[in-house]
This record gives C-alpha cells, sequence and structure tokens, in this order.
C-alpha cells in the first residue's frame, strides 16, 4: 500500500469542517429566534417605527381666542408703531375714507347742479365708485371695502331711481346704522362688548380681559360710545330726510361730516376710555423715565 506523497493536502481540514458547521448551526439558531421574535419583539418594533393613525396630526377647530382675533383682522383693525390702534389705518386710510366719502359728494353736486336729471347724478355716483374698485385692482389691495363700497353706492342709486327720490340715495346708510346699533347693543348685554373683541386683539389680551369684571365694564362703555355715534348719526340725519329735496343738501352735508370723521373719533374716545389700568410697578418705572 502506497502512502500519498502529500498527507497533509490529503487528509481533510477537520477543523475547518467543525467550523463550518457550528457556522451553520448559529445561522439556524439566529433564524429560529428571529422566527420567534416576530409575533412578540419583532412585531413591537414593526409598531415602533410605525406611525399610528392616531398620533396623526388632526385638524381641530379654531378657539374663540382665534376667532375673536380673526373677527378683529377682517374689521380692519391695525396696530401702530407704538402698540396703539392706528385710527386712519383702521378706517381705510386717506384712500379708504376718499372711498366712503367721494360718491355721496359728487352725486350731491351734480343732482344739485340738475335738479330734473336724477339719472346723471346717479351714474355719476357709480362712475366713481367703479373708479376706486378698478383702483384697488391694480394695486392689488383687499376688494372688501371697495366691493361693499360699490355694492352699496348701487343699492343706493336703485333705490333713489325706482322712488323718483334723490333723498332715498341716503336711505340705505339708516338701515345699516341700525343694524349696527342693535348688534353692539345685543353684545353688550350678553357681556361679550364688541369694543372688547376688537381692542382686546390689538392689546394682546386675547379673551383674558373677560374674567376681570372691571374690563368687561370698561369695554361695555367704549361699545356703548360707538353706539352713540351710531345713534347720533341716526338723530340728526333722520328729520332731514323727512324734509325730502328741501333737507338733501343738509342731509347730504351732515352724512359726510358724521361718517369717517365721526367714526374715528369715536373710535378714539372708546379706544383712551377702555385702557387698561397701570401696575403699580409700571407707574413706578414711568415717573422715573420722566
Amino acid at each position: 500500500m502506497t502512502l500519498p506523497e502529500h498527507p497533509e493536502r490529503a487528509r481533510p481540514d477537520r477543523s475547518h469542517q467543525d467550523r463550518s458547521q457550528q457556522d451553520g448551526l448559529h445561522q439556524d439558531r439566529s433564524q429560529q429566534e428571529t422566527a420567534q421574535q416576530e409575533p412578540g419583539e419583532a412585531a413591537a418594533l414593526t409598531r415602533d417605527n410605525a406611525t399610528p393613525a392616531a398620533s396623526q396630526p388632526t385638524s381641530t377647530q379654531p378657539t374663540v381666542a382665534q376667532l375673536a382675533e380673526d373677527y378683529a383682522a377682517k374689521a380692519g383693525l391695525h396696530r401702530s408703531s407704538s402698540g396703539n390702534i392706528d385710527v386712519l389705518k383702521s378706517a381705510g386710510g386717506v384712500q379708504g375714507i376718499a372711498e366712503s366719502i367721494l360718491p355721496g359728494l359728487v352725486f350731491l353736486i351734480a343732482f344739485t347742479l340738475d335738479r330734473e336729471n336724477l339719472t346723471l347724478a346717479v351714474i355719476a355716483s357709480l362712475a366713481v365708485a367703479a373708479v376706486f374698485t378698478v383702483a384697488r385692482l391694480v394695486q392689488r389691495k383687499p376688494l372688501t371695502q371697495a366691493l361693499a363700497g360699490f355694492i352699496g353706492v348701487g343699492l343706493s342709486a336703485w333705490l333713489a331711481t325706482s322712488t323718483g327720490k334723490a333723498e332715498n340715495f341716503y336711505v340705505l346708510g339708516f338701515f345699516t346704522n341700525l343694524g349696527y346699533i342693535l348688534a353692539m347693543s345685543i353684545s353688550v348685554a350678553v357681556r361679550w362688548p364688541i369694543a372688547g373683541l376688537l381692542f382686546g386683539f390689538i392689546r394682546n389680551e386675547g379673551l383674558e380681559w373677560r374674567k376681570d369684571p372691571k374690563r368687561v365694564r370698561a369695554y361695555s362703555i367704549g361699545t356703548w360710545v360707538i353706539v352713540a355715534v351710531l345713534v347720533l348719526r341716526l338723530v340728526v340725519q333722520v328729520p332731514l330726510y323727512f324734509m325730502g329735496e328741501q333737507g338733501l343738501a343738509a342731509l347730504a352735508t351732515t352724512r359726510l361730516l358724521m361718517g369717517a370723521p365721526l367714526y374715528i373719533l369715536g373710535v378714539w374716545i372708546a379706544w383712551l376710555l377702555t385702557r387698561p389700568a397701570r401696575e403699580p410697578a409700571e407707574a413706578n418705572e414711568a415717573e422715573k423715565a420722566n
């Protein structure tokens, strides 16, 4: 019998086979352990990595404070750089005031020049309102005020031409004032004064002022000041309306003077009356600064 020339090559490497077998056993065991973990730990890991549907952000209903802030913003109120109310800007600025004054003024001038041609006065007033609407389109400004003014002028023009009475051009404003008077009076009665909803937003009070009876009382007084402005308009203008064409010039004049200028004055007075009282520390700091 002949022995192999290189016995080390012919002899199988048992250590290598043993290691291969051990590695195979380890792989089998790891696979079995993984299979055992899948329904338990592995599934838990899957659940942890997955985003549950309940934890996903859902749309929430706006709070009352957010609604109040949105209402104040839509009402056109603005803060000044000092943190106070910017009355002129809140009234629409120079352009906004002109939008509220000029259509009625043009109507009065046109009708005064030719009392036999009511249609011409109406068309002239509508043309002015249309120019302001187009101007806002060109300037890319919000159209709410301009469109509201144009619609208001259109309804006033329709009332005047359909009845044949020039004084009816101003009658729509009476019902608008009456509606505001009722709404503000109800807001005070239910302890949600509109002045608080508007000014509270500008002063960063939110709705915290409702927790303080003194603040509720102050904002109620501020609301009554604005109501007084609206009532004064009716008290002065309604008798002039019933005078017919004889009182038309006076009606138009008082309508202009008691429009934006009186509104600005009333809002400013209401703002001053509703100022929160200073804390003692703040008062001392103000005295030191002076």
